[in-house]
């Protein structure tokens, strides 16, 4: 069984540390996402909402990140696998770790008043379900789609972004939000969380932390992932259809490629659970990839209309 950790600290640097803490790569898991529920609106998107989407995801990941960090800070000293982390070693300390989710709450909240007024109604849903994500564990054996609907909700942000400066109706914004995609999104994070768990697994039962691959076994976590990963590409596929136009051939195409590599990563599982690092990272290609033809179709239909 792997003991890989993307949030380890290879070397005692403040910088790097802060880094790996909040794990600023990662937002390419949901940034595309955000872009793409923006799109999928049909609506135009502007320099200044691109860049308020941006800041306000950037600020959201920054202060959840490093909330999850603190609230698992027990967890992660107890955890072989996880006591590389930077809270863990010292590298960063508690202070700046709350300071980053204080830093992070006013750029997001601070990002969505600049939007519009709904984006700022709506955007404490999307900050509690954030924040409250580490404790999901604590009561049942499903956090993974808690996650998922984290990720899956930069869809709904992107569109609420867009549409909440265009209708006065909160109503008729909530009808903008491409929810394929939101479901399509959550599914797909929560499959490839339920794998990356399997690692922690036999930790899991010892602490009584609530997990698919605690609750099921690797085979039956696995299985469970699969299935996940099957329903988001229908999700995905059945958007591609539903919101056409924006969404058109790319859309398609980009959302049957990231069902193949989903069930590629799935495969590489099966065959050896030495493979959970490598697939694990393959999901950062499959957000872009899915988004990517979203992005294509929005840009051909502007020029178009």
């Amino acid at each position: 069984m792997p003991r890989w950790d993307p949030g380890a600290v290879p070397r005692r640097s403040r910088l790097h540390g802060v880094l790996r803490l909040i794990r600023v790569e990662h937002t390419l898991f949901s940034l595309p996402f955000a872009y793409a529920g923006a799109a999928l609106t049909g609506l135009p998107l502007n320099l200044k909402q691109a860049v308020l989407i941006g800041l306000a995801l950037f600020g959201l990941r920054t202060a959840a990140m490093a909330f999850n960090n603190i609230a698992d800070l027990d967890i992660d000293r107890a955890n072989p696998r996880s006591r590389s982390r930077p809270l863990v070693q010292g590298t960063v300390s508690l202070k700046c770790a709350w300071a980053l989710v204080a830093v992070g709450s006013l750029l997001y909240y601070a990002s969505s008043a600049l939007l519009n007024r709904y984006a700022l109604l709506l955007s404490p849903l999307l900050w509690v379900l954030a924040l409250t994500y580490p404790y999901a564990k604590r009561y049942h054996s499903f956090p993974h789609y808690h996650l998922g609907l984290v990720l899956g909700f930069a869809v709904f942000g992107g569109a609420v972004a867009v549409a909440g400066s265009t209708y006065d109706s909160l109503a008729r914004v909530l009808e903008c939000v491409p929810w394929l995609y939101v479901f399509g999104v959550t599914l797909w994070v929560a499959g490839f969380d339920i794998i990356y768990s399997i690692m922690d697994m036999d930790f899991d039962r010892r602490m009584g932390l609530g997990s698919v691959p605690a609750l099921l076994g690797a085979r039956g976590a696995l299985l469970v992932a699969i299935a996940s990963h099957v329903l988001s590409t229908i999700f995905f596929l059945a958007g591609s259809f539903t919101y056409h136009p924006p969404a058109g051939l790319g859309t398609l195409v980009s959302s049957l490629t990231g069902g193949a590599l989903m069930l590629y990563a799935d495969l590489m599982v099966a065959r050896s659970l030495e493979n959970i690092p490598r697939a694990f990272n393959l999901n950062l290609v499959i957000g872009l990839v899915v988004s990517l033809g979203v992005l294509l179709d929005y840009a051909v239909y502007l020029l178009h209309h």
